[in-house]
């Protein structure tokens, strides 16, 4: 999924997760995406599961 628009920081958080889960999204990412753009396509992915199977 291709970045829309670079954010500036003051429309960025800070979220506390794991090591453990922070290696399984970089596991997940692909070369050049961010944090950002594995949780969104995620996010994506599971909208698009859900609505298969309502």
């Amino acid at each position: 999924m291709p970045r829309e628009r670079k954010r500036s920081k003051k429309e960025l958080t800070t979220i506390q997760i794991s090591k453990e889960t922070r290696e399984m999204l970089k596991e997940l990412g692909r070369k050049g995406e961010t944090y950002d753009d594995i949780i969104r396509r995620l996010i994506e992915l599971a909208k698009d599961v859900e609505k298969r199977y309502k």
